[in-house]
C-alpha cells in the first residue's frame, strides 16, 4: 500500500477509537504540511468531518494560498485573526518584566503558534473535535517546532515522514504542486524555514534515512539542534515518589 492509504487507514482507526462521532480540526498555513494532512483527513473522514482554520496574525501575505486548500477540499472553515490577543498579552508582559531584545524574538516567534493551539482548541472544544498534529519528522528531528504551540494536537499523521516524503504523499493524494512546494516559513520572522536552520531539508532528509551528509559543520549543528531539542518530544520529566 502506498503511504497516503496507510495514513489515512490509520486515521479512520484513531477516530473509531478515540471518537467515532468526532470532527477533525486542523490549523492551515497553505504549507506543505497542513495542505497534506488536511486532505488526509478528507480521505479518511470526508469533508464534512473536517474543519480548517487559519490564523493570521494581522496581515498575512499568503492567505489566498490557504483559502484555496479550503476551497479546493471543500471543506468548513473559519478565520480567527490572533494580532490582538497576541499584543495584547505582550503588553500585559511587557509591563510587569520589560523586553530584552534578546529574548523578545523567541517571544515574537513562539507565542503566536502557542496562541494559534490555543485557538484550535478553542474551536475544537465548540464542535466536539480532535486537533490534528502537522509536524513532519524532520522539523522534529531538529526541534524546529513549539513546544505546546504546534506541536501539540490529539493525533500526528505525519511525524513518522520527512519533508521530502510529505511531499511525496501530497502527489499520491493529487494536490496541485502549489502546495506541495510552496516555500517553508513560519510567517512570523520573515525568514524562511531553512534560512533559518542553516541548511536545506533535501540534505537534512537525506541525513535522518542514510547518515550520510558531506559538510561536517551542518552535521554538527544538526545533531546539536537535534540534542538540545529532545525535551521537545519526550514526555514530562516527573518526580517518581519512592516507597
Amino acid at each position: 500500500m502506498k503511504n497516503s492509504e496507510l495514513i489515512i487507514e490509520w486515521i479512520r482507526k484513531y477516530f473509531e477509537e478515540n471518537g467515532p462521532k468526532c470532527n477533525a480540526i486542523i490549523g492551515i498555513s497553505g504549507g506543505t504540511d497542513s495542505s497534506v494532512v488536511a486532505a488526509l483527513l478528507v480521505k479518511a473522514l470526508g469533508k464534512d468531518r473536517v474543519i480548517g482554520v487559519t490564523m493570521p496574525c494581522g496581515k498575512q501575505h499568503d492567505i489566498d494560498v490557504s483559502n484555496k486548500l479550503i476551497k479546493l477540499l471543500g471543506i468548513k472553515s473559519y478565520e480567527v485573526n490572533i494580532q490582538d490577543p497576541v499584543l495584547t498579552l505582550k503588553d500585559e508582559i511587557e509591563k510587569q518584566v520589560g523586553f530584552d531584545p534578546n529574548t523578545f524574538d523567541v517571544y515574537k516567534t513562539n507565542t503566536p503558534a502557542r496562541i494559534r493551539m490555543t485557538t484550535l482548541y478553542g474551536i475544537s472544544a465548540l464542535f466536539n473535535g480532535r486537533v490534528a498534529n502537522t509536524c513532519n519528522l524532520s522539523e522534529d528531528y531538529v526541534g524546529y517546532s513549539t513546544k505546546f504551540g504546534d506541536a501539540a494536537g490529539d493525533f500526528s499523521p505525519i511525524s513518522a515522514f520527512t519533508k521530502t516524503e510529505v511531499r511525496e504523499i501530497g502527489r499520491e493524494l493529487g494536490l496541485p504542486e502549489e502546495f506541495i512546494v510552496k516555500v517553508p516559513e513560519d510567517g512570523m520572522s520573515g525568514k524562511s524555514d531553512e534560512e533559518k536552520l542553516g541548511f536545506t531539508y533535501d540534505v537534512l532528509d537525506h541525513y535522518i534515512r542514510t547518515g550520510e551528509i558531506e559538510d561536517e559543520k551542518i552535521k554538527e549543528r544538526i545533531e546539536y539542534l537535534h540534542r538540545i531539542n529532545l525535551h521537545k518530544l519526550l514526555p514530562m520529566p516527573a518526580y517518581k515518589k519512592e516507597d
